[in-house]
């Protein structure tokens, strides 16, 4: 989870790969925001509770869908993440969420995000441009929001995590390998 551009995508490549080079068997979840844009939902600084409860369901359904067939699933964009974008575009907007609404998201994020292991937060380097692997959104300003409300989600819903800098990726991949092969041997601590 994290900003947009900030190396979840590839931190989870090279974590798959050193899964299978181990024979694990990895399915992923990719991020959703380019299959809601192409059924007309809004996202990032346009995100609406209803794009957002889409994005929260269709993941929670594609993970669950990802538990059928592997023995490891990797996330791209965990829930909590479509609510940290949710809240970073009201605030660039301006605007406040109906409570009720809001109470309704954090509950499903907050009991669904119980079935995560391992969660990793990245961390914003401003000094890092966005990447051009496919179109970014460039707006510096709600890229920091982004940062800052998703980090917020997981702090307020008290959902653990791991932060993964821009420079931690090797210690991180490590830690994360380190922590499925334990939990897939039945030798797993609790470090978090």
């Amino acid at each position: 989870m994290g900003a947009h551009s900030t190396g979840k995508s590839a931190f989870l490549a090279r974590l798959t790969h050193e899964l299978r080079r181990d024979q694990v068997q990895v399915a992923t979840v990719a991020d959703l925001g380019e299959e809601a844009q192409r059924i007309g939902l809004p996202i990032l600084r346009n995100h609406t509770w209803a794009s957002t409860l889409w994005i929260i369901t269709r993941g929670i359904s594609k993970e669950l869908e990802a538990w059928l067939h592997a023995d490891v699933v990797l996330v791209d964009r965990a829930v909590p993440d479509a609510l940290g974008y949710y809240r970073a575009a009201l605030a660039h907007r301006g605007e406040h969420p109906d409570p009720r609404v809001q109470a309704r998201l954090e509950t499903l994020v907050r009991d669904h995000s119980t079935t995560y292991d391992l969660l990793y937060r990245t961390t914003l380097d401003p000094d890092i441009p966005l990447g051009d692997n496919k179109p970014r959104d460039p707006d510096q300003t709600f890229r920091h929001l982004a940062d800052h409300h998703v980090a917020a989600v997981l702090h307020d819903l008290a959902l653990p995590h791991r932060l993964l800098p821009s420079h931690g990726h090797d210690h991180a991949l490590h830690d994360a390998l380190g922590f499925i092969m334990n939990k897939l041997s039945g030798t797993e601590s609790n470090t978090s």
